[in-house]
């Protein structure tokens, strides 16, 4: 069965969520929407892993997703949205697609089940029946580091044919099955690496794009080198990237979001660090790293 949407591509964002005295912090978030509808980001991923979705409850990600489709309206920025969803229960996972259906958003990022580690035929018939039940299209996030289980390609290609599966956000840590993903996958279905680190290599082996944490910080660098091996010019790519990638590497030197929120907060794009238990903040050195390579961009950026 072919695909009925349109496949995500290109740069998107999976953005932070502000706090402020342990509310939603909708002054910062609005701030935010406003520098990235200036910035080439082709798509928002919201309520995921960076935004700490784990952590909201239910009123606060419908204020979220409104929150952020008000200020895209009012500035007149066309941006498909995607909302992260989790669970290890295939029956909530479908009472919550039913639930936000209405929602303002163009689609979902659901993770893997955690902590159960489901074969591989759990895995194909829990993301089939989210699939048969969405009202939007999903987009499937595969990092076993994270939940303890792996979507092999064999069943990944599987999905590939429902419909209402765009694509999967590439966290394998497995070059190989990365590798195999993108030679066999079927027209129109989108890998989109999530591993900042790894951004380069992935385009080059024919990867759609990214959803990139560490994109908050030099969005517009990120987006040319994507842009410039579109274009064939892979020397100017990689001549970027170099320049570019010990940025990932400082950003997720401590558990994200915490030094891309301390970025965001030095910057004035958001008024406090603020990250939700068991998250802590980033610690003094670490800080002060951060603190350091903001100085030394300015000029740059002024020049």
């Amino acid at each position: 069965m072919e695909n009925n949407h349109s496949s995500p591509r290109g740069l998107w964002l999976p953005l932070v969520t502000p706090f402020r005295d342990g509310a939603l912090d909708e002054p910062s978030l609005r701030r935010l929407i406003k520098h990235f509808a200036t910035e080439p980001i082709d798509g928002l991923i919201l309520g995921a892993t960076t935004g700490e979705g784990l952590t909201l409850d239910e009123e606060e990600a419908e204020r979220l997703t409104s929150t952020i489709a008000a200020e895209l309206a009012r500035i007149g920025k066309r941006a498909p949205v995607y909302l992260g969803l989790s669970g290890s229960d295939t029956r909530k996972g479908v009472k919550a697609l039913e639930r936000t259906a209405s929602w303002a958003v163009d689609g979902y990022l659901i993770a893997c089940p955690y902590y159960t580690r489901p074969s591989q035929q759990g895995l194909l018939r829990h993301f089939s029946a989210l699939a048969d039940s969405a009202s939007h299209p999903i987009l499937i996030y595969n990092i076993p580091y994270r939940t303890g289980v792996n979507l092999g390609n064999e069943a990944m290609l599987q999905l590939a044919g429902h419909a209402n599966i765009v694509g999967v956000k590439d966290c394998s840590a497995d070059p190989a099955q990365s590798f195999d993903l993108l030679r066999h996958r079927p027209p129109g279905f989108a890998v989109l690496t999530g591993e900042d680190a790894l951004f380069y290599g992935a385009l080059t082996q024919g990867a759609d794009g990214g959803i990139l944490a560490a994109a908050h910080v030099e969005t517009r660098a990120f987006a040319t080198i994507r842009n410039k091996l579109m274009e064939g010019d892979q020397a100017g790519a990689l001549s970027d990237w170099r320049k570019l990638v010990d940025l990932p590497r400082l950003l997720f030197a401590e558990p994200s979001p915490a030094p891309i929120k301390h970025w965001l907060w030095r910057v004035g794009l958001i008024d406090s660090p603020e990250v939700r238990l068991p998250m802590t903040p980033v610690s003094d050195e670490l800080g002060a790293r951060i603190d350091r390579e903001i100085e030394r961009c300015r000029p740059l950026r002024r020049a």
